[in-house]
């Protein structure tokens, strides 16, 4: 479709709200937030929401994202975990925690479907992150990403990878008992990928 040729972007408030058709991604929770919460997430500092409106009727949004400060702790992690999650950061610089930001809420207008809009909107997000506009360091993205076929086939395949192997490694780390549904999956994307050295390679792949 081309997001930035025919797209603008916005944020996504009360404001842009009333002035734009109901936005609807096919999921009754992301429609939800997007309707009624972007506000609250600003306000309470939890979160800022934007949106991209198509230039030709600013009044359809075509996709809508939430971004929020976070970490990538890895005190807890599994060695193997651990060294896969670090494996290009150099020892030198090795911490228990690293700078992130959190992708809480993303989501395609479902008239914009099959339109590689999800995987051109993670483009921009990633590379967006790293602009000299946004102040403070950022060295992943992270995303607890709703545990079925489709959410997770999309993340990775934008080149996110799971923190964890299994799901039981991951329910041991956030003291779940083995018989409670996992309902989300951690997932990351190093943004080191894009510095100048990985970038071409990163967004041919």
């Amino acid at each position: 479709m081309g997001l930035l040729e025919r797209c603008t972007i916005f944020p996504l408030n009360n404001e842009t709200i009333s002035q734009c058709q109901p936005f609807s991604c096919g999921d009754k929770d992301l429609d939800d937030f997007f309707h009624n919460d972007t506000d609250n997430y600003y306000q309470q500092l939890l979160g800022k929401s934007y949106c991209y409106r198509l230039d030709e009727d600013p009044s359809i949004i075509v996709c809508a994202f939430t971004l929020a400060n976070a970490s990538m702790d890895v005190r807890l992690l599994p060695n193997s975990r651990k060294k896969k999650v670090t494996a290009l950061i150099p020892h030198v610089k090795s911490f228990d925690s690293y700078p992130a930001f959190l992708i809480c809420r993303l989501g395609v207008n479902i008239d914009f479907r099959k339109q590689k809009i999800g995987s051109e909107l993670m483009k921009l997000i990633k590379v967006w992150v790293l602009t000299p506009e946004i102040i403070g360091g950022c060295r992943y993205i992270v995303v607890d990403a709703y545990n079925n076929e489709a959410t997770r086939r999309y993340y990775a395949a934008n080149n996110f990878t799971d923190v964890f192997s299994t799901e039981q490694q991951e329910k041991d780390y956030l003291g779940m008992p083995p018989e409670k549904e996992l309902k989300t999956r951690l997932m990351y994307f190093d943004l080191i990928r894009l510095t100048s050295k990985n970038r071409e390679k990163h967004f041919l792949s």
